[in-house]
């Protein structure tokens, strides 16, 4: 009997010796690795954001905005083969536009950037007051609901000024123009593999310098 109860005591010993090893293993690893247990996570795809004056906008998104610029909005238009003023104006001498295009696609582009900073400052501004309201704390289920209608009706018209410079730009160009343009925006493969239909072969080559 007593030899039993000597066995047991050591067999609980021995379990409260394993149990105590195996605590202090872990408090060591967690100290090696800087108490990663404790840390915050540092894989977030949000973390430095909560600096931002505006969180669901980069500094890089708000000086696109306030500049008039794309912002992807126009990727309808711009992959589906009709070019932006923009970017026509920046490749017209490989595409080549004529003088009068030139001018008419400039005179494009302006009233496409004039009217897309106002849109894109009434953006930052409907995206601002959804800010103010969660970091006050003053959101409710009605107001947030005006507060992303707002913000949707302002992000369409933004949207809208871009994509309409794309079909107000297409009339003015001709099919090797466009053919061109995506050539050289890198959409359409290998020009001089592929000649589009109905083009002369070896006239294709020439003028895109493929030889």
């Amino acid at each position: 009997m007593i030899r039993s109860r000597s066995s047991r005591i050591a067999a609980r010993t021995m379990r409260h010796a394993a149990i105590a090893i195996t605590v202090a293993t872990l408090a060591a690893a967690s100290y090696a690795t800087g108490g990663a247990a404790d840390s915050p996570a540092t894989n977030s795809p949000y973390a430095g954001q909560e600096n931002r004056p505006i969180k669901s906008l980069s500094a890089e998104d708000l000086a696109e905005l306030r500049r008039g610029g794309g912002w992807g909005l126009a990727r309808a238009a711009e992959l589906n083969g009709m070019p932006g003023p923009a970017h026509l104006l920046e490749l017209k001498d490989q595409i080549p536009l004529i003088a009068d295009q030139a001018t008419a696609i400039s005179a494009i582009f302006r009233d496409m950037r004039a009217a897309a900073i106002i849109e894109g400052e009434r953006l930052i501004s409907r995206e601002e007051a959804l800010e103010t309201a969660f970091r006050n704390g003053s959101v409710t289920d009605r107001s947030l609901q005006g507060l992303l209608s707002d913000i949707g009706e302002a992000r369409t018209a933004l949207r809208y000024v871009h994509l309409a410079a794309h079909i107000k730009t297409l009339p003015l160009l001709t099919r090797d123009q466009i053919a061109r343009y995506n050539v050289l925006r890198g959409y359409a493969g290998d020009p001089c593999a592929n000649p589009p239909e109905g083009h002369d072969a070896s006239m294709w080559r020439k003028h895109n310098d493929c030889d």
